[in-house]
């Protein structure tokens, strides 16, 4: 089957720029090892020239130390190894990686995504990939390497353009990525780097892990709609008109029909998984709420606290729900044989964090030694005042943060590596002006899913890149930035105007967080 050819999509230059700035960027390490020493130079002329600022909760006189002091070269050099693993995301990540890694591995992730595509009626295929998009977020690179091939295949099958479906798979993945439906292990991951950003000027500050879930879901159900229409009335007739012209590749023809099709086994593998899924759900409920046994239940607090030992307690039901339904699905799949099997795919999960575990040395000595240089307090203080005295509302302020974040995106890939070096001035700040560190994180992520599906500096840029390739091979990054542009730029609107209506009528990030915020 081949579209008439037609001349191509013609390609913007600035987009070469683009690249070639992003590609000229040194490499995450070598991002924070420059950080660090700009901090340590800072560090060392704030203390000298006695920079200092009073802490308006406690009345505490904070001053900048020097990182080139006695007391803190000691410390760099004797608690090197304490400092990488008191890291708050490392622990958090790896636990759940631990579980995350059955479930890639057993094949139940890409056997549900499989799965959710198969008899789709035509009319209906944009907002289903959409929203599987969505829920993919949980399912690391698996959604990049079977839902957006998978998306191509089912709508070349239904006789619609193979790249719209790209598209539409792509902006669920990666321009709607702050619009997490159920949360995950991402959300673990931000919230706990802004946890450790909070706690420089609360030090016993707790955040809730699920502190984001109200405005993520909000905005990935308003995405949903916009992608639908963007999808089928601008970005699949402008592929058409505009002749981008398109094959069934050689490999893709042989197979396309066994590619959605599900054995026997995968099948009993997901009605397994089903049952595990309910019996973690059920195991976490009951201790969070059976009558005088209720270990996720702070029975002495009140209020939302109460649920703290539950919120607290989703790392390890994260790690049991991957795990289990994991196991479960690859027992009757074939893919695990015995409990060697799963031990195999978790060393392979912890393998494949090597590049994580690297970036995250310096990332935690980063953030570490900021805290120790005591600048991140006097910084927050001086730049609320300053704000304060600007007397800018707190949605104008964050609306800031969003651009701020939606710039670094176009040059730096990884939101955690951006989050980590932005959270620690920016959540002290803004919890000295009166927004929770919530709402705050909110408002970064919502900034930094803006330019993820047109930056070739993305991580997976390429690789959606190479997929569109196989069905047309003129099409170029200038194609795919065209492509993608109408996402970002109605995401982009929409999630700017869902921070200012959160703060304007103060609705709750998520279960027990509230937009506003009062220091102790």
């Amino acid at each position: 089957m081949k579209n008439p050819a037609n001349p191509p999509v013609p390609r913007r230059s600035w987009l070469d720029r683009v690249e070639r700035v992003g590609n000229a960027l040194p490499d995450p390490v070598f991002i924070f090892l420059f950080l660090i020493l700009l901090l340590v130079v800072a560090s060392a002329i704030a203390a000298s020239a006695g920079w200092n600022a009073v802490n308006p909760s406690s009345g505490e006189v904070m001053a900048a130390k020097s990182l080139l002091s006695e007391e803190n070269l000691t410390r760099l050099l004797v608690e090197m190894p304490q400092t990488l693993v008191a890291f708050p995301p490392l622990g958090l990540v790896l636990v759940v990686m631990l579980g995350a890694a059955v479930a890639e591995g057993s094949g139940l992730f890409a056997a549900l995504i499989g799965r959710s595509v198969r008899n789709v009626p035509r009319a209906a295929l944009t907002p289903t990939i959409f929203a599987i998009g969505l829920l993919s977020h949980h399912a690391s690179d698996a959604a990049y390497v079977v839902l957006i091939p998978l998306a191509a295949i089912i709508y070349a099958e239904a006789g619609r353009h193979p790249l719209a479906g790209v598209a539409a798979a792509y902006a669920g993945i990666s321009g709607a990525f702050a619009g997490n439906l159920i949360p995950g292990q991402f959300d673990v991951l931000m919230l706990s780097i802004t946890e450790a950003a909070a706690k420089i000027l609360v030090p016993d500050y707790v955040m809730n892990p699920l502190g984001n879930w109200w405005f993520t879901a909000t905005l990935g159900l308003t995405a949903l709609p916009l992608a639908w229409y963007i999808t089928d009335r601008i970005v699949e007739p402008r592929l058409t008109r505009a002749g981008m012209p398109w094959h069934h590749p050689p490999e893709v023809a042989a197979t396309a029909g066994d590619e959605r099709d599900l054995t026997a086994g995968q099948r009993a593998g997901l009605r397994w998984a089903g049952a595990a899924a309910l019996f973690v759900v059920g195991l976490m409920m009951a201790m969070a709420l059976w009558p005088g046994f209720s270990p996720l239940m702070n029975e002495s607090a009140v209020g939302p606290a109460r649920w703290t030992p539950f919120y607290r307690s989703l790392i390890a039901g994260f790690m049991l729900l991957f795990l289990l339904t994991g196991w479960a699905y690859g027992s009757k799949a074939g893919t695990i044989a015995s409990h060697r099997d799963v031990v195999r795919m978790m060393v392979d999960g912890m393998r494949a964090m090597a590049p994580y575990l690297v970036i995250v040395f310096f990332a935690a000595h980063f953030i570490a030694m900021f805290s120790w240089s005591n600048m991140g307090p006097v910084i927050a203080v001086k730049g609320a005042e300053q704000l304060k005295a600007l007397n800018m509302p707190i949605a104008l302020t964050l609306v800031t943060l969003l651009l701020m974040s939606s710039v670094f995106d176009l040059v730096i890939g990884s939101a955690s590596a951006k989050w980590a070096a932005m959270a620690p001035i920016a959540v002290p700040m803004l919890m000295l002006l009166g927004t929770s560190p919530e709402m705050t994180t909110a408002a970064y992520r919502m900034g930094d899913s803006i330019f993820n599906i047109i930056t070739p500096v993305a991580s997976n840029f390429v690789l959606v890149l190479v997929i569109c390739q196989r069905w047309s091979k003129d099409f170029g990054v200038g194609s795919l930035t065209a492509m993608m542009l109408p996402y970002s730029i109605a995401i982009g609107l929409t999630g700017l105007t869902l921070v200012v209506l959160w703060v304007t009528f103060q609705i709750p990030v998520g279960p027990g967080a509230p937009v506003l915020y009062t220091l102790p």
